[in-house]
């Protein structure tokens, strides 16, 4: 069950973003890197090239990711919605559409589409249906004009029948927001928050607080940020069966890899067939090969865990720091800590009204 969490509150940065990827660790996943795509442009009869910086998934058809960044500042992180009714048709818990291909909808759209157009056409389109339950957070990072603010972003889903449903956030200073595998719960709602999203917006908070105080660099705030996507509350039996364990992921940020008997040889018989190429982190560019996924019912081989745990910094002048950490190999073995770590950084295009 992932998390992203975001804030507002360093007053170094217009956003900082965490975001921890649960999933089957043997789903194939390329590399974090740069590739590129067409866009549609309705005020140009030829498309627009927008170059994407996200790993890729390359278990279905579509490649799409969960989390990505272009060079134009479109910015999307999803998480999964957790259904429980298997027989509701409207809202499947697998759907014939990839949920990573609306990441890759917003990161590959029209670079001059404000995210309020996006949000509202996808609503009404009913694009936003057809895929398993998902909240995806995506927006343009952009400094507000005239004030030291970021432009919103908004938190799309699969739940939504109306533009004017979608919630929007990080617009205002000093916030802290989390997100997981349920419905966004605003500070108005009066519904209790997630543990792993009350002690991941806590510990958030906290740690910005003594960033400040201690005027930490980039890289020891990377660090502390870090060491919250490690938090982990979940039981030290990792051998009980997926099952048992599902209801149990909500309260813990980090999920050490787990699963039962089947899932456990299913894992050592990835280590023992181990391919040598994909020694590392899995294939980079556009090396997307793989078998796509046509099972409705997903991918479900190996141990189930924290695959990959992403930071993205954007400072006042719109430079980007975005650090993704592999924490499992293609073959099952696992990396240490920050072995498997890939680091990019440039300059978001048209950062501010100033540049435009």
């Amino acid at each position: 069950m992932c998390i992203a969490l975001l804030t507002t509150s360093h007053p170094k940065y217009a956003l900082i973003a965490l975001d921890n990827r649960d999933e089957y660790i043997l789903r194939p996943t390329s590399k974090p890197h740069w590739w590129t795509t067409l866009a549609a442009s309705p005020s140009s009869s030829k498309p627009v090239e927008v170059e994407i910086l996200s790993s890729r998934d390359l278990q279905r058809a579509e490649h799409g990711t969960w989390l990505g960044i272009t060079k134009g500042g479109n910015f999307a992180v999803l998480t999964n919605y957790r259904e429980t009714d298997t027989h509701n048709v409207a809202q499947p818990v697998h759907g014939t559409r990839s949920r990573g291909g609306i990441v890759t909808a917003w990161l590959a759209a029209d670079p001059e589409e404000p995210t309020e157009s996006f949000t509202r056409r996808m609503v009404e389109a009913g694009d936003v249906k057809g895929v398993g339950g998902f909240s995806l957070i995506c927006g343009k990072l952009r400094k507000a004009k005239g004030a030291q603010e970021l432009e919103p972003l908004a938190i799309l889903s699969n739940r939504h029948d109306h533009k004017d449903h979608v919630p929007w956030i990080c617009g205002q200073r000093g916030h802290v927001y989390g997100l997981s595998n349920a419905t966004y719960i605003r500070d108005e709602d009066d519904e209790p928050l997630w543990p792993k999203i009350q002690k991941g917006s806590d510990a958030l908070a906290q740690t910005i607080s003594d960033a400040v105080e201690r005027d930490l660099n980039q890289d020891e705030l990377c660090d502390a940020l870090f060491k919250i996507l490690d938090k982990d509350d979940f039981p030290s039996n990792h051998g009980m069966d997926l099952e048992e364990g599902i209801p149990l992921l909500k309260h813990s940020i980090f999920v050490p890899a787990f699963g039962g008997p089947e899932h456990q040889r299913e894992m050592e018989e990835a280590r023992v067939s181990a391919k040598p190429e994909l020694s590392e982190n899995g294939p980079a560019g556009e090396e997307l090969a793989g078998q796509p996924d046509t099972s409705l019912s997903g991918y479900q081989t190996g141990l189930y865990g924290t695959q990959r745990q992403t930071l993205l910094l954007v400072d006042w002048d719109g430079n980007v720091s975005y650090t993704e950490r592999a924490l499992w190999d293609p073959n099952g073995n696992a990396i240490p800590r920050g072995s498997g770590d890939a680091k990019f950084t440039f300059k978001i295009e048209g950062w501010s009204s100033e540049e435009e």
